[in-house]
């Protein structure tokens, strides 16, 4: 996630840089750092920043679970159909994707962002 995409997230989440910092339990000096691009924005960070966007009140999308868009064989054995989270599939680990497996939390992310799945929950 660039500077950019870490501000462009928190105006659309309504918060101020110190809303933030309190809803990452983050100091708003770390908020203000990410935001000048002066330290880099760790993955854990940028999930929950798209979790966030993607869980915001007002959401009344009829999401359709991951397992039904990419008609999946194995659906049983992943952790998304079995916490009935299919619109969270890029947020959980050890989900069973083909493009996704045995990559880091990381690459997985990166993977995701590409996907229709997730570029969906974001308009």
């Amino acid at each position: 996630m660039t500077k950019e995409e870490f501000s462009l997230a928190r105006k659309k989440l309504g918060k101020t840089q110190k809303q933030l910092s309190e809803l990452l339990g983050m100091s708003l000096k770390t908020i203000h750092s990410y935001e000048q691009g002066w330290r880099t924005i760790p993955t854990h960070i940028e999930r929950q920043i798209y979790f966030l966007l993607i869980n915001q009140r007002g959401r009344k999308d009829n999401l359709q679970p991951c397992w039904e868009q990419k008609t999946c064989t194995i659906k049983d054995k992943c952790p998304s159909w079995e916490f009935q989270s299919g619109h969270l599939c890029w947020f959980l680990s050890g989900t069973l994707c083909d493009c996704t497996q045995n990559v880091s939390q990381k690459e997985k992310l990166e993977i995701c962002k590409k996907c229709d799945i997730f570029t969906n929950l974001l308009k």
